[in-house]
């Protein structure tokens, strides 16, 4: 991706010591969620414990960012000052084929008019904000 879809100015992401490796994973080009090592079943958010065993051997392990619209948002009022020239803007929740439908949320690229469809087929876009103080990635989808 040549320039972000977001206007500069939004506040970057602060990591915490759970969810590190995601933002990690991120700027790398990967994304990189949750899964316990008992019973290999993937959770988003991260937690210190696995919501399905209660197990707290967890590690983050790279899934495909390929998925469906489960919800959407179509914005058209700025929710930062630094979106007050971006237009209106969708929000989709993606639920992730290859890691049990857990579901992510971010951008759907593209004209903010155009048409929205539950169940739709979306890819992932890793989006790098070099100039950010401090420098992160976003996770943004586009449709296949």
């Amino acid at each position: 991706m040549s320039r972000p879809y977001l206007h500069p100015g939004l506040p970057a992401p602060a990591p915490s010591d759970l969810d590190r490796p995601y933002w990690d994973g991120l700027r790398n080009d990967k994304l990189l969620l949750q899964r316990c090592r008992r019973c290999a079943r993937f959770q988003w958010g991260p937690e210190w414990i696995c919501h399905r065993c209660l197990n707290f051997d967890l590690s983050f392990d790279e899934v495909e960012p390929l998925g469906t619209i489960f919800s959407h948002q179509r914005v058209w009022h700025p929710v930062h000052p630094a979106l007050k020239k971006q237009g209106a803007y969708v929000i989709v929740l993606v639920e992730l084929t290859h890691a049990d439908n857990v579901r992510v949320v971010g951008n759907l690229l593209g004209d903010p008019a155009q048409p929205l469809r539950i169940g739709a087929e979306v890819e992932g876009v890793f989006e790098h904000h070099h100039d950010g103080e401090p420098a992160y990635s976003l996770l943004q989808w586009r449709y296949v």
